[in-house]
């Protein structure tokens, strides 16, 4: 055999299945190919077949071999005048040759001479390497940079040390790969798997003939259409195939390092992710987007018209669902080892339909076509146990508590792929499906009861049916309870598996394990450990008790204490009795602790008790969550402070060190890279660099470049050509022209009082009398206005949707008047979600973000407008207040009460009339103006008669001195708008969500980065 043949198929009867090295085949110097010449039996035997036996079925000797020695990397200048020598002695395995020429390859560097010897069951390599100007390397610095990428292209090869005998071990415990069929010992054996790892032991290529091969695959074989005849959805589809296939690889060469490395892993859970559209992100995050869209307009397709056809996964409703795609993205990027965990919505949130300006709501089928991104994982089930009673039985001499359920429902696996950007690291989002147990499935159609059958599986799938279930009802509640226990129960299962996969001692679960409450939905998962523990692992209370206060965090969104959830103790009782006893315990320590702290205080002792006594008695989750949680995190600077005074006061009192902040941040890949393209890469070209995708601070280098007069046309030749875009969109979506030279002012978020739509419309209102009583001398003068609108009301919140009837009442009335013209217009876009997003926040001039102060716990949206060089009209609440500090008071347009003035404010309301621009555009409204002044009248209602409760009234005139006298003017002067438009962008690196992960990863999680090699 020769010495490369020795290297690929060492003599070892043992063989490896685990991922091939990451990264696509690289040809060998001519130098070593010469060497090769292939077995004959590599081409002529089958594939083998694998299954996967648990670990405790192998027998004794199939236990995994000793890991290998660590390899040896040496650099030697002396043994050429004209070339550095690399010395390499590692252990014998499959592909390794090809992974270390990789690496000079990727480095830029040229092999010139290469010799290989084997010693037994290792080798010795000896290459000869120049630069790409054919000189010796003689830079320490350089040559200790490749010496590091040699060692760790190695150790990531190193994760293939063979298992024993036909089988092969992820990691050092859990499941075991057997090669059915498969002899080592045997010629035939050894034949077979040479076949296999030949096949496996390289990367989809991503050269445009390989895509196009492998795009027209896919039309035939995954979507069975014939490659001759196929529309623009079923190429999507194939595309779609073909991008997940490569992230599939990346994924796989992940979690075995991570296996192997076993390094503490974060849990996020969260029961919103708001995703949007995938194709973009995840072929930009690969590097291979410009691949794909050369490969694509070869065969006569556009990689942006196919990107159209994807619907969006609306698995969520607002901030906090982007806050947890946001982190993701950003935990992937950071190569920190992470999982996400939620649930699988068979029906998102819903989708808004606008008949006659009233909202209807109806189904979002978004499964209607399949998820081409996501991987049904049947093997990975777990029960899920509802109702039933609990008993207790003799267990060693003691008493321990057994859960006899009444209802049973299987959580099966749903894997989404989340790459990073810049790194080969691919995360997971887990997502958990309700389907029925098979043993209540048998029963019934053992006895022929097919009819229950069918009812016990839609009674199970309801489960994970709907996003927000309404809950005003017992059976609302009851459907929102089983959706938040199903989630936390099917993902601490999950976790704990993957945890005794690898360790058989709880006391190191901490030390491995962090698990991130977002907001208090998952917030049942920390009684779900506890009795995980005591009940099935048999820990004691106190050692349980322990590791679930180190391993818990949490952050809130909440800003007022109305907001926090409570579940009554009837129905929690009902649903999951065992949960309520461990509550119940839980407090009875922590109130015994509290009297230690404060004697017998009964009103404090019942404000931070977990369960709430009243005509409702409840369980306070927010309250369960502090007492639990290590860290307790808001939003934003602002927030925190509204949690120490107000939300919290008490437990802050208590425990000072558990309160912290993050503020939150938004991924500039989703929002800058993907939706901005024109943004990105004039960004690049003044820079001289793209590592700010990476690296947000880098942006401030734009403020040298602010007033350069040829980035300031360039800057609004991009913006304009995202005007024209969106013009286009809202004809396609309205009917309606807009003039890409008006200003596009524009407020898309949910609908709700404290966001004061309201506000705005009145604004536009008090705008358009005043244009409609202008002189034609003096129209001539007014900047024109595109006012856009969108957002979704809640399914119940009938004042959100009188709010959504309003906004078209008055825009038909506008928009038809034929005096008032091209000068004001405005826009509802109807059903706004991501995408939407994408399209309107690029093509934005000025957005608002206008909650009352103190309202807004964070306020993301305004972060990424501020990204794209939209100015800001804005209140100071939230999150604003920090990009005031990056970008200053100049650059952006303040107004309205701050937080510490809106409790006075409000008194003063009650006994004070409200001003009179304020009162002439509500008269419009009541007097029937816009026609249907009886459904308008309780809206009207809310404000006059001192229940101004959101101060409209106080803040309109400084509402409208920043929009006319402030925002009106700076557009006016291109120059000035232009030049505060690029200083917007490059204070927003303070902004990313890569800025809120690293500080939580340090601070709160206790996590260190875990980077696949490449």
């Amino acid at each position: 055999m020769s010495a490369i043949s020795a290297l690929l198929f060492p003599p070892s009867p043992s063989l490896l299945v685990l991922p091939p090295p990451p990264s696509p085949f690289f040809p060998l110097p001519a130098a070593l190919l010469s060497l090769y010449k292939p077995p004959t039996a590599l081409f002529s035997a089958p594939k083998p077949q694998l299954r996967l036996l648990p670990r405790r079925a192998l027998s004794s000797h199939e236990e995994t071999a000793e890991p290998s020695p660590s390899a040896t990397v040496t650099v030697d200048n002396a043994q050429s005048p004209d070339a550095t020598a690399f010395l390499i002695r590692a252990r014998n395995r499959i592909g390794l040759l090809q992974v270390i020429t990789r690496v000079f390859k990727v480095l830029g560097l040229r092999i010139e001479r290469a010799t290989v010897e084997v010693e037994g069951e290792f080798f010795v390599k000896r290459f000869l390497v120049v630069d790409s100007h054919g000189a010796k390397i003689e830079d320490p610095e350089s040559l200790d940079r490749i010496e590091r990428a040699l060692r760790d292209a190695i150790d990531g090869a190193a994760d293939r040390t063979p298992a024993g005998p036909g089988t092969a071990r992820l990691g050092s415990r859990g499941l075991v790969v057997r090669r059915a069929g498969l002899v080592p010992e045997s010629g035939e054996g050894k034949a077979k798997a040479e076949r296999m790892f030949s096949l496996m032991d390289g990367f989809l290529k991503n050269d445009p003939i390989s895509l196009q091969k492998d795009i027209l695959d896919h039309v035939e074989y995954t979507v069975a259409r014939s490659r001759f005849s196929f529309d623009d959805f079923e190429a999507y589809q194939a595309l779609s195939h073909s991008v997940r296939d490569r992230l599939i690889e990346r994924w796989h060469d992940t979690h075995a390092y991570f296996k192997r490395k076993d390094p503490k892993r974060l849990y996020f859970l969260s029961l919103e992710f708001l995703m949007g559209r995938s194709l973009s992100n995840s072929a930009i995050n690969l590097g291979i987007r410009d691949q794909y869209a050369d490969a694509l307009n070869q065969l006569g397709f556009e990689f942006e018209v196919l990107a159209e056809q994807e619907g969006d996964a609306a698995q969520g409703n607002g901030g906090l669902a982007r806050f947890s795609a946001c982190h993701m993205d950003s935990l992937a990027t950071m190569d920190f080892p992470a999982w996400g965990y939620g649930l699988r919505y068979q029906y998102g949130l819903f989708r808004q339909v606008i008949l006659d300006g009233f909202q209807h709501e109806q189904p979002d089928y978004w499964l209607n076509f399949g998820n081409p991104w996501e991987t049904e994982r049947i093997p990975v089930s777990y029960a899920v146990k509802f109702y039933g009673t609990v008993e207790e039985k003799d267990f060693n001499g003691g008493k321990c508590k057994v859960w006899v359920p009444g209802e049973t429902v299987e959580a099966v696996a749903y894997d989404n792929p989340i790459p990073g950007y810049g790194t080969r690291n691919t995360i997971n989002l887990r997502l958990w499906s309700a389907k029925p147990s098979d043993l209540y499935d048998m029963e019934s159609y053992d006895t022929g009861d097919y009819i229950n059958a069918v009812i016990n599986r839609q009674k199970a799938e309801t489960i994970s049916s709907v996003l927000y279930p309404d809950d005003r009802s017992y059976q609302g509640k009851e459907l929102r309870l089983k959706q938040q226990y199903f989630f936390v129960s099917a993902s601490v299962q999950d976790i704990i598996r993957r945890f005794k996969d690898s360790h058989n001692d709880f006391n190191q679960f901490p030390e491995k394990v962090a698990l991130q409450l977002n907001d208090t939905h998952p917030s049942l998962a920390i009684p779900e450990v506890m009795r995980v523990l005591v009940d099935e692992e048999l820990l004691s209370w106190k050692q349980a008790w322990d590791i679930v206060c180190k391993i818990f965090s949490c952050t809130t969104h909440t800003v007022v204490p109305e907001g926090l959830e409570k579940i009554p103790v009837d129905l929690l009782g009902s649903v999951l009795p065992r949960h309520l006893q461990i509550i119940f315990d839980i407090n009875l320590s922590f109130v015994e602790e509290l009297k230690k702290h404060f004697g017998l205080d009964f009103n404090r002792l019942s404000r931070m008790s977990i369960v709430e006594e009243g005509a409702v008695k409840s369980i306070r989750m927010a309250n369960l969550s502090i007492v639990c949680c290590h860290t307790v995190n808001g939003v934003s600077r602002v927030h925190l402070d509204i949690l120490k005074t107000k939300v919290f006061k008490d437990f802050y009192e208590l425990w000072p060190q558990k309160f912290h902040y993050k503020t939150n941040g938004v991924t500039q890949r989703r929002w800058l890279v993907v939706s901005n393209p024109g943004l990105c890469g004039l960004i690049s070209k003044w820079l001289g660099t793209d590592a700010w995708i990476r690296d947000m601070d880098l942006l401030m280098g734009l403020r040298d470049h602010a007033v350069d007069a040829e980035l300031q046309q360039e800057w609004k030749m991009v913006r304009r050509i995202n005007k024209i875009r969106l013009a286009e969109f809202i004809e396609a979506m309205t009917g309606m022209k807009v003039s890409p030279d008006a200003m596009f002012d524009v407020q898309i978020k949910r609908i709700h009082e404290y966001k004061r739509q309201l506000l705005n419309i009145l604004g536009i209102i008090y705008r358009y009398d005043c244009i409609k009583n202008m002189k034609e001398s003096d129209r001539r003068k007014v900047v024109p206005r595109v006012c856009i609108i969108g957002g979704k009301a809640a399914p119940g919140y009938k004042m959100a949707k009188k709010i959504i009837k309003l906004c078209h009442a008055v825009g038909e009335t506008i928009n038809n008047d034929s005096d008032i013209g091209d000068l004001l217009k405005l826009v509802f876009i109807p059903d706004y979600n991501v995408s939407v997003a994408e399209l309107v926040i690029p093509g934005s001039d000025i957005s608002q973000h206008i909650s009352t102060a103190g309202h807004e716990a964070s306020g993301t949206g305004s972060m990424k407008f501020l990204m794209n060089g939209c100015l800001l009209l804005a209140t100071a609440d939230g999150a604003t207040i920090e990009i005031i500090e990056e970008i200053g008071e100049d650059n952006m347009f303040l107004f309205g009460a701050k937080v510490h003035e809106v409790p006075k404010l409000r008194e003063k309301a009650q006994n004070h009339g409200m001003p009179l621009q304020f009162a002439r555009a509500l008269k419009m409204v009541r007097d029937g103006y816009f026609d249907y002044e009886d459904y308008f009248k309780s809206l009207c209602d809310s404000i006059e008669g001192g229940g101004d409760f959101y101060l409209l009234g106080n803040d309109f005139a400084s509402y409208l001195e920043a929009q006319q006298a402030a925002a009106d003017k700076a557009f006016v002067d291109q120059e000035r708008w232009t030049k505060m438009s690029i200083l917007s962008t490059a204070g927003s690196g303070r902004f990313s969500s890569d800025r809120t992960v690293g500080e939580y990863a340090h601070q709160t999680w206790g996590i260190e980065p875990c980077r696949c090699p490449f």
